[in-house]
């Protein structure tokens, strides 16, 4: 890009509304205080209230604070049957990083069922109540670990590492932007499905790998070689306000988009498979019991 895109270039957000998960820290926080400045009315969706309640304190702007857990889905539809009013931005951005191996409260290996499937129970249930466009975060190691969903066992039962199951739960996220895209086009809604990834970005996440070698790595690699979690932001708030076509990938344009303002960027072969994102759905629906949430109930 010529002229390179960040916060200040946001446009007048007032009136607007916006959910954006994970904003009590790290790139959440940085979106919402963004968002916040501009205008719009942010919502934290947080597991801690206290811890979420403090972060919104120290930000200029209008906001408030709602408890969701997105390990658990009987928070998530809490959280979505106490919506009840127009939302027109919808930020999937609270993620785990290469944790050792866990589970969520319905038994799904912690990654994939925090990173993708909390968001795809929460995405349908509140889409009803969308305006404007879901974002959702994913990452440019969607191209690591295996490079596929593993759809005999996204549990990873056996089998799991800490890369390979992020990975999974990040080209998940790709899959299900591209066809959450598909199904809105092909309901005539006007609501754009987007994703972006921060390139490397120094935030909290990379504390919590698996393996204390990763660990310890990461820490160093923080240092030398990441942008601030202030730039990593820029991609998720460039997807939120700028005109852009549905399922667009949006990430830093620098080398190895790891770094630099944010642009258009490509994605692997496997996160553009509409065959694979269809199952990919499917799948989704029968593991959290959400189905397609525009068929269900008219917008408000």
């Amino acid at each position: 890009m010529t002229d390179k895109w960040n916060a200040t270039h946001l446009p007048d957000l007032t009136g607007r509304t916006a959910v954006i998960t994970g904003a009590n820290s790290g790139l959440g926080l940085v979106t919402a205080e963004a968002l916040a400045r501009a205008g719009a009315h942010v919502v934290f969706a947080v597991r801690d209230l206290a811890r979420g309640g403090a972060a919104a304190a120290k930000v200029s702007g209008s906001t408030e604070v709602r408890r969701l857990d997105l390990a658990d889905l009987d928070s998530v539809r809490e959280f979505a049957d106490g919506w009840d009013r127009p939302l027109d931005l919808l930020i999937n951005n609270a993620g785990v990083m290469m944790l050792p191996e866990q589970r969520t409260k319905q038994g799904f290996e912690m990654q994939f069922g925090t990173n993708h499937l909390g968001h795809f129970a929460l995405t349908n249930l509140l889409l009803p109540y969308v305006t404007d466009r879901v974002v959702t975060v994913s990452s440019g190691l969607h191209r690591g670990g295996d490079g596929v969903i593993h759809f005999e066992d996204v549990n990873l039962r056996g089998r799991y590492t800490p890369t390979r199951a992020y990975a999974q739960s990040k080209l998940a996220n790709l899959l299900f932007t591209l066809e959450l895209q598909r199904r809105l086009t092909e309901a005539g809604s006007p609501v754009r499905a987007l994703a972006a990834h921060p390139g490397y970005a120094a935030t909290n996440l990379q504390s919590h790998h698996g393996n204390p070698l990763m660990r310890g790595v990461m820490m160093v690699t923080n240092r030398l070689v990441a942008q601030s979690d202030r730039a990593g932001a820029l991609p998720t708030l460039y997807a939120a306000s700028q005109d852009l076509p549905g399922a667009s990938y949006v990430g830093p344009d620098g080398l190895g988009e790891m770094r630099g303002a944010p642009a258009l960027v490509g994605r692997s072969a496997a996160a553009s498979d509409p065959e694979a994102a269809r199952r990919l759905w499917m799948l989704s629906e029968e593991l959290t019991g959400v189905r397609w949430g525009l068929k269900e109930v008219s917008r408000p």
